[in-house]
């Protein structure tokens, strides 16, 4: 019984060495550009790519400052884009471009924008130019300076349709078909991407939503109420992102991110102090699940939505969003809800793990809210 409940509580301090939840800072976007052989085959001469990076502008200079040992002071409006850029040869050491697995040497520019609004970062945009190699067939993109998962789309000049892909920082990109013509992907085949990129934003990127999820599950006593609880989660983030990508609500992720880690917080404390659900319970849970579904719209916006297949994608992204939960649910009754009806459940399963969840939460937040 011990050793469980030791077990989670390692799983869940582990988590705290990587990043919980796509916060959405990073977002690498490649455009190709003529140079492509009739009928497909290798690039012929002319081509040309273009890498927009944009993330964290203040995150990115304090990385750079760091590892040179040249701490300075806050950056300005006027100094932002030079103080980046006098750090060139430094940015280039963590990424390359490859083709065909020989690394190119792009130009490199940097621009710095400013935020949208008081709570949102300043955005680096950095664009790496050049040209495409005679004769190459496939391109290869790493990107070292996110500790976070990060969004790459990949798109040829005169084609609607871009390849997508979720990377880590530091992990090399499938490679990219250069002069072969990106095939039709059918309705089903386009369901069945989104559907699995749901499924995988819970299982294993999600932690802090897998968190959330446990926290449900842990207080509940009955399936009914268990159900009832993530019915109303359900619900409500199938709103707010439907909502978010239609672009008729939005926040900024860094107002969402905290709001969601309060959110689990306040679950995993609220099982501290109680033995048993309240009525008020599924009402927070519907007004925490708007909340969540924000932060879910966060990462379609990064590797946005097909035009001809909006709701297609939205519904199966959602639909596999779904089946995470569910299997989360399932893992946590294979492994300690055959004891729920032992008097030390709640001695030994939930009360300890509840509180390593809210521990993990309170970091969470304080994390989020960059103090």
């Amino acid at each position: 019984m011990i050793g469980i409940v030791l077990a989670l509580v390692a799983v869940v301090g582990a988590a705290t060495s990587i990043e919980a939840h796509e916060i959405g800072t990073t977002h690498v976007t490649v455009r190709l550009h003529g140079g492509a052989a009739p009928g497909g085959g290798r690039v012929t001469e002319g081509g040309r790519y273009d890498i927009d990076v944009e993330t964290d502008a203040a995150a990115l200079l304090d990385k750079l400052e760091t590892l040179a040992d040249r701490p300075g002071p806050a950056p300005t409006a006027a100094d932002f884009s030079e103080r980046l850029a006098a750090f060139e040869t430094l940015f280039r050491d963590r990424v390359a471009v490859a083709f065909d697995g020989a690394e190119a040497r792009p130009d490199v520019r940097f621009a710095v924008t400013p935020p949208r609004d008081d709570v949102s970062p300043w955005t680096a945009r950095i664009r790496l130019t050049g040209a495409i190699p005679s004769g190459a067939s496939r391109l290869t993109w790493t990107y070292g300076w996110t500790f976070a998962s990060y969004a790459l789309s990949i798109a040829r000049e005169g084609e609607d349709t871009a390849a997508n892909e979720w990377l880590e920082g530091g992990q090399a990109s499938t490679p990219f078909a250069l002069a072969t013509p990106a095939p039709r992907v059918s309705r089903a085949g386009i369901a069945w991407q989104y559907c699995v990129l749901g499924f995988t934003h819970i299982l294993p990127k999600g932690v802090d939503h897998v968190l959330f999820v446990l926290g449900l599950f842990l207080l509940g006593s009955r399936w009914r109420s268990i159900l009832w609880q993530v019915s109303a989660f359900t619900l409500a983030h199938s709103i707010t992102l439907g909502l978010s990508m239609y672009g008729l609500i939005g926040a900024p992720p860094s107002v969402v991110e905290p709001l969601i880690a309060i959110s689990i917080a306040y679950v995993a404390i609220e099982n501290l102090v109680l033995t048993e659900l309240k009525p008020w319970r599924v009402v927070l849970v519907f007004a925490f699940g708007l909340l969540h579904g924000m932060g879910f719209a966060g990462v379609l916006t990064e590797l946005g939505l097909p035009r001809g297949e909006f709701v297609t994608a939205l519904v199966t992204f959602n639909a596999g969003v779904e089946a995470g939960q569910l299997t989360v649910i399932a893992l946590a009754f294979a492994l300690v809800g055959w004891l729920r009806g032992d008097t030390s459940y709640r001695r030994w399963v939930v009360v300890p793990a509840s509180f390593a969840i809210a521990c993990m939460a309170v970091y969470w937040t304080i994390e989020r809210l960059q103090f």
